[in-house]
């Protein structure tokens, strides 16, 4: 559910910063502490399209170390262009216990922007196709809502492409 409160992580605090508007979703957390496995029905719920989640895909290249892939919709990535853009033989998806030593955030909180300097991210295309975009706040149970083409402005400088099977 879409909630008025103060939420403070590196990702709320770049936005403000930047003085782009964003709105705070709750995500209700089952027992064992995951979210909700009906996120799309609660986004459903708040007059957001459930494929607007910009889902943060952590890899890791053989040579090039971690590398963090925003991408919207139900794609998946394409690992061939992956590699190709990154000039890899091999990559694969980082381990559950990696993912936040590369970015900083718990499986399932990370965001697209706010990460470790060092970290590669790049775009897909998918990312511009959604007028609002669902990213990960920074901390478990909660989201953001925010307009793609500010998203996309924090995100200047980074790769964009296509990096997921069409």
């Amino acid at each position: 559910m879409v909630v008025n409160i103060h939420l403070s992580s590196r990702v709320t605090d770049l936005l403000t910063q930047q003085q782009i508007p964003f709105q705070v979703i709750e995500i209700p957390l089952s027992e064992d502490k995951k979210p909700i496995r009906q996120l799309e029905e609660l986004l459903t719920a708040q007059g957001l399209a459930p494929q607007s989640v910009v889902r943060s895909v952590v890899f890791k290249g053989e040579n090039t170390g971690f590398c963090l892939l925003a991408v919207a919709g139900g794609g998946r990535a394409d690992w061939a262009l992956l590699r190709a853009h990154l000039g890899e033989r091999k990559c694969r998806m980082a381990e559950y216990d990696e993912v936040p030593e590369a970015t900083g955030y718990v499986v399932g909180a990370v965001p697209p922007i706010a990460l470790p300097a060092g970290l590669t991210v790049l775009v897909d295309g998918s990312v511009a196709s959604y007028e609002t975009v669902v990213i990960g706040s920074g901390v478990l149970g909660y989201a953001l809502a925010l307009q793609s083409a500010d998203l996309l402005q924090c995100l200047s400088g980074k790769a964009r492409g296509q990096f997921v099977k069409a």
